[in-house]
């Protein structure tokens, strides 16, 4: 078996910062204390639950958690199974912060043996991080920092990235099933990862404005951005289908209000609408963040690039000179100013080409010189247009007539149909064959009229719209040729929705 070490070993520095993430749980399991009534102290269970109380403050957005808070929750949580004093309390509290943050104030840190680069590096990491200090009461609070976000988001089996999505999916289950408290808990979370999201934003900038030397460097941050662009305008496209459903659910509470349960469902739908709306507007700075990311700084970091190839490169020295001075052979020559030749030109055609309208003259009648073929008048296009929707529709009436109640047919069982009817002029006329491939080219088609649409397939959409939901069209084995004029692969049409549904 011829294995790759270069795939083994890739992204090894960040696999290892994932798994570094753990170290100070791992660092509490190790103490060895004992309550007053000598039972073991799960340190590191406590950790885990210390980490989830900062979390949970953060998403109800209460900036003052510290030591004594922390000491509260956890006698609390432990009454009945510790046997310890309120300074012993403290202590612990005390214990379990300085494993996550140093009383330095450093970050933590993690020497390892890099097997992709072949070095010694050390990877750096903060669970915790002061959030602000009260002078008054000279106490400090603390809140996660990204990589204890990151812990905690990995304890769920699932990657940090993919979170708002995946909070986005819950959320809407609980609008479907009413669940309006949830709801507006899984929207305080949402508000989290947008935040992360940007501080994630904000770094990257600036390493790419800082870090690119190369154009293989250039690359892959290239990629990360597309990644994150690609990401947030899905979220955005999910925010929206959000914001419809909870609108369609606010106008339906609107006509029960009279009934006190309703009236709080209504009040709490409405809070859900505000706060979502103040989620998604955060999230749309992002995705204009990211745009702006994408053409401004990359193309800086870009022409950074250019000028460095410039500023490194002289022409006179590395090419005139060394052309002139010795003679060199002529395939040499050539393969030296290769590069600064024009670049090679060619001519590429569409398929489609074929199936379009030729233009045949008489001999002898031809015009001296040619013209360009003026384009079509608006009119023109549009009663094209209204011909073809009625050729589709008279087509899709025969399949409906011949598939019945199945779900599926082949064109070959079409065509087979049209002959036996004695339709087979059907066969003879270019517009049969164009409804096959514009199927095929848009399949799967939602079966659904959109407003201010004048397409193609219009007709077909109405007849289909009542009793399916989706249209499929693969390509099956074999070719047919109905007639000398045309060969087509044959097809299967699919129908999919809720024909027996009442």
């Amino acid at each position: 078996m011829d294995i790759s070490v270069k795939n083994i070993t890739e992204n090894y520095r960040e696999r290892m910062e994932r798994l570094v993430l753990f170290d100070p749980l791992y660092a509490l399991e190790r103490k060895s204390g004992k309550d007053e009534s000598g039972k073991p102290i799960d340190y590191y269970g406590l950790g885990l639950l210390t980490l989830l109380f900062f979390f949970e403050n953060m998403l109800i957005r209460n900036k003052k958690a510290g030591v004594l808070e922390l000491t509260e929750f956890l006698s609390n949580l432990t009454q009945g199974e510790l046997d310890l004093s309120s300074d012993d309390y403290i202590k612990l509290s005390r214990e379990i912060i300085q494993i996550f943050r140093p009383p330095s104030g450093k970050r933590n840190r993690r020497k390892f043996y890099n097997w992709e680069t072949g070095k010694e590096e050390i990877i750096q990491y903060s669970i915790l991080k002061a959030s602000h200090f009260d002078a008054k009461a000279n106490t400090q609070y603390y809140e996660l920092d990204e990589q204890g976000l990151e812990l905690i988001f990995a304890t769920k089996e699932y990657f940090s990235e993919f979170q708002l999505s995946i909070n986005q999916l819950i959320l809407r289950k609980q609008l479907e099933k009413g669940e309006f408290i949830g709801a507006l808990r899984q929207i305080d979370e949402m508000r989290m990862d947008v935040r992360n999201l940007q501080d994630k934003i904000y770094r990257i900038k600036h390493e790419i404005q800082r870090n690119i030397i190369s154009d293989e460097t250039y690359r892959r941050y290239e990629s990360i951005v597309d990644d994150i662009h690609f990401r947030l305008s899905r979220e955005n496209e999910e925010f929206e289908e959000l914001k419809s459903f909870i609108k369609e659910t606010k106008e339906r509470l609107e006509h029960e209000t009279y009934e006190d349960k309703m009236k709080k469902a209504y009040g709490l739908i409405l809070r859900i609408d505000k706060e979502l709306g103040e989620v998604h507007y955060e999230h749309r700075n992002l995705l204009s963040q990211s745009i702006d990311m994408k053409t401004t700084a990359l193309n800086a970091a870009h022409e950074s690039l250019y000028y460095i190839g410039i500023d490194s490169f002289n022409f006179k020295e590395q090419i005139t000179n060394k052309l002139l001075s010795s003679p060199l052979p002529l395939e040499t020559s050539r393969n030296l100013v290769a590069p600064f030749l024009y670049l090679e030109k060619g001519e590429f055609w569409s398929p489609l080409a074929v199936f379009a309208k030729q233009r045949i003259e008489k001999r002898g009648l031809e015009e001296e010189g040619r013209n360009f073929i003026e384009p079509l008048e608006d009119w023109e296009i549009q009663e094209d247009i209204k011909i073809q929707q009625k050729n589709f529709k008279y087509i899709m009436e025969t399949i409906l007539r011949v598939i019945g109640d199945k779900d599926s047919i082949t064109l070959e069982e079409v065509i087979d149909f049209i002959k036996e009817k004695g339709q087979g002029d059907i066969l003879n006329y270019r517009a049969f064959y164009d409804f096959w491939l514009l199927l095929h080219y848009n399949s799967p088609i939602k079966i659904e009229i959109e407003e201010n649409q004048n397409h193609m397939l219009d007709k077909v959409i109405e007849l289909l719209e009542r009793d399916y939901k989706w249209m499929k069209v693969v390509e099956t084995h074999g070719k047919l040729q109905p007639n000398d004029r045309y060969i087509i692969r044959n097809m299967n049409l699919i129908l999919e929705g809720n024909k027996d549904v009442i």
